[in-house]
């Protein structure tokens, strides 16, 4: 799920996303009895018999007719999920022999009788596993359905953990050097070189310090790739710090640990903004990564023989201003899986007369000594009820402009329905969670979703029929699939309701519904319709534009025709050119919310290892 201000609006459809039709789970099996422990072993000794001399008959016998491999990098250096029996025979044997063996290091993990859709509805057999390919060593999930009185595979999910003898370095350092050494130099000596690149050069250079950036950052360390983040803001976090003034996560803390560090336990479910921004400072200390801040790339250019880029960098430090030349061989766009704001141009919009008219990234928050004042916000999702919520408890006078319909899910839904079991108090540990999330292969999980979506109706019922009835317009998501799968196709459309529904409701937030703006007016906007509101401040809560604007005003035009559109899905249902190869040899995309982060960062960083080790090429 997304936080607040940190996805594109709804009004931003993404271009080209692949709409994923819905999957279909097999039939409920038979009440017969049976032992898991048995038909797994016997199930994982024939597809290791199969892999082994690439036999892809013997593999498809396997696999129910409608099943599902996904895989992240351990039978490709790419994102796949193929799906029938003979399409998943031919994508492993395509790669060297591999072998399968299932993970019993807890109960969880271990061969079990489970809901295979996710949900309840499907009962069969799941199971964690370790695999090693060409590639390396990555752990999964597979999941055994009945089907005429034969057990066969439904799904198998495949995800690369370790680089082919690249090992992650999360040993403890010795901390010191003991005995008489000539120019002996301490810690913060030696980090202070580290993060100057003394003598040397990063080998990847990262733009943008906040959760893509620093956990990309993070992954490469651990892998011993020399990597340099910059960010053109003051401090770490600024980018979450500056935001406006009551900006909370929306998503709980369980959903959101950045890689290996997670919040301490007694860390807020919902965090706010500042208190995130300030424990990325602390994370940058404690993970050791390399961050300069106040530095942008004056210019930059790719080397096509050379395979690098030489980037000028332009670094405000407490002497001066620095300039440096760096020539990485790989360059990680992390501005947000979004690119420049979205501010739609209007007739007038320079005759506003008003107090003020911004977009919601430059929104500091509503003004306490406004009382009385007309307040309009453009957009309804996050950032629009945030802001709107905002003005009315500085006592404004508040339209919503809505101009299609919203995805709407209480935050109360999201926790006890949505993540129940998975993200919250009682979960498995973090990195169990996004394995298990992420082996549900997108067609299913958008039915599993459709499942999920009407309980959360049920549980919202009083909340959706007020809103209509104050005449906002409320939606499910493509075929009622509901706001996480909205999220991953579109990156929009919704809101996780934290109070600003009830204002709604309440009359306290008027709406004006399913009108186009025409006219910004000296004090107001004019609508399509030929109706007018009043108002003293507008904000405009519409989003922003795909990644690739920020890399054409970053890297110039010569890059940003190279990579493809960012965000949405593709016709496997994997996401689009984000944390995998961008088109763009030595340049990548990182974003997301935090846990796509989290889970992703790990997959560009093993992408960047097998290249510098040659176990891949462009």
């Amino acid at each position: 799920m997304a936080n607040a201000e940190a996805v594109p609006s709804r009004e931003r459809v993404v271009p080209g996303s692949c709409n994923i039709p819905l999957g279909e789970f097999p039939e409920t099996m038979s009440g017969s009895p049976f032992n898991p422990d048995i038909l797994a072993d016997q199930t994982i000794e024939r597809l290791n018999e199969g892999l082994a001399i690439a036999d892809k008959e013997a593999i498809s016998v396997l696999f129910l007719k409608d099943s599902y491999w996904r895989d992240h990098l351990c039978y490709s250096w790419d994102f796949h999920t193929r799906e029938g029996a003979q399409a998943i025979a031919t994508f492993v044997t395509e790669a060297p022999p591999s072998k399968i063996e299932i993970d019993r290091s807890s109960a969880l993990k271990s061969p079990h009788r489970a809901a295979i859709d996710g949900f309840g509805d499907v009962f069969g057999i799941e199971f964690f596993i370790k695999v090693t390919t060409d590639n390396g060593q990555g752990d999964g999930v597979i999941r055994l359905a009945e089907q005429n009185g034969e057990w066969k595979i439904f799904t198998v999910f495949t995800s690369l953990v370790e680089v082919k003898g690249h090992a992650q370095k999360l040993e403890r350092p010795f901390g010191v050097r003991h005995g008489e050494q000539q120019g002996r130099k301490n810690w913060k000596d030696r980090r202070n070189d580290e993060i100057n690149f003394v003598e040397k050069e990063p080998t990847v250079l990262v733009v943008g310090a906040g959760q893509g950036g620093l956990g990309a950052a993070a992954r490469l360390k651990v892998l011993g790739v020399d990597t340099l983040v910059i960010d053109r803001e003051v401090r770490v976090g600024d980018n979450w710090r500056n935001r406006y003034h009551q900006l909370v996560l929306h998503d709980p803390v369980w959903y959101d640990h950045m890689p290996y560090l997670p919040f301490p336990s007694d860390w807020p479910i919902y965090t706010p903004k500042d208190k995130l921004a300030d424990f990325f400072e602390t994370y940058v200390q404690f993970r050791e990564l390399n961050v300069w801040t106040q530095t942008e790339i004056k210019s930059s250019s790719w080397d096509e023989s050379k395979k690098q880029w030489m980037v000028v960098l332009e670094r405000q430090t407490e002497s001066g201003t620095e300039t440096r030349t760096f020539h990485p061989r790989h360059v990680i766009q992390a501005t947000g899986h979004s690119g420049k704001k979205n501010l739609p141009e209007f007739k007038g919009m320079g005759t506003f007369k008003g107090d003020r008219m911004c977009h919601s990234a430059e929104f500091p928050g509503a003004n306490p000594e406004s009382k009385g004042k007309k307040a309009i916000v453009v957009g309804s999702c996050n950032s629009a009820h945030d802001i709107a919520q905002d003005f009315v408890e500085k006592g404004y006078d508040v339209t919503m402009v809505q101009r299609s319909s919203t995805c709407v899910v209480s935050s109360e839904s999201t926790l006890k329905i949505s993540f129940k079991g998975l993200y919250d108090g009682t979960g498995p540990p973090t990195e169990d969670a996004d394995l298990y999330l992420t082996s549900i292969p997108l067609r299913l999980f958008k039915a599993q979703q459709v499942k999920t979506t009407k309980l959360i109706c049920q549980n919202d019922a009083q909340t959706i029929e007020g809103l209509e009835k104050a005449g906002f317009k409320v939606d499910m998501g493509s075929a009622d699939s509901g706001l996480l799968f909205k999220y991953y196709q579109r990156g929009g459309g919704y809101y996780i309701d934290v109070g600003g529904s009830q204002l709604i409701i309440d009359g306290k937030i008027k709406v004006k519904q399913g009108q186009e703006i025409s006219e910004v007016l000296p004090h107001g906007l004019r609508f399509a319709d030929g109706s007018e509101l009043e108002a003293d401040e507008i904000v405009f809560a519409t989003g922003y534009q795909n990644m690739r604007t920020e890399t054409r005003v970053i890297f110039g035009d010569e890059v940003a025709d190279r990579v493809g559109d960012v965000w949405g899905l593709d016709n496997e249902g994997e996401m689009r050119t984000i944390w995998r190869r961008s088109g763009h040899p030595g340049f990548w995309f990182m974003g997301g919310n935090l846990a796509l982060s989290r889970y992703y960062s790990r997959l560009l960083a093993l992408q960047i290892k097998a290249l510098e080790t040659g176990l891949t090429t462009w």
